[in-house]
């Protein structure tokens, strides 16, 4: 479980800086202020939990039962959170409107932070 926790990791890390460099770059010319905001603020996120599940990957401090509902969590979160992000702040471009999934953007919080909360537990518990 290790190991595809670190390969997610390193997966949604690389995802990340493409992005990043993308939105850095070319989408600055196409995407107003707070588009530009909004794009980098999906990115910032995805590149926190890509670090947070390298540390998942290679603690000790927690059970594999919990790891892998954690490693879930913060999937599922990023992609829906991230995700609808760069959907949202991009709409413009693309001529979609995907406003109708702005209510999935919470979600995906909701999920990284429930994610965090198991972490803080289950090392407060000392189960691992």
């Amino acid at each position: 479980m290790d190991r595809k926790i670190i390969s997610a990791a390193a997966i949604l890390g690389f995802v990340a800086i493409i992005l990043g460099a993308f939105g850095a770059h070319a989408l600055k010319k196409v995407l107003d202020v707070e588009q530009l905001v909004s794009f980098e603020t999906g990115v910032r996120y995805q590149m926190y939990h890509a670090l947070f599940l390298l540390f998942l990957g290679s603690t000790k401090l927690v059970s594999d039962k919990t790891k892998k509902n954690i490693y879930y969590l913060v999937l599922s979160g990023v992609l829906l959170f991230s995700g609808s992000i760069y959907l949202l702040a991009t709409r413009n471009i693309t001529n979609v409107d995907f406003s109708v999934i702005g209510f999935i953007t919470p979600i995906g919080g909701l999920l990284m932070i429930i994610a965090w909360a198991l972490l803080f537990l289950n090392i407060l518990k000392g189960k691992a």
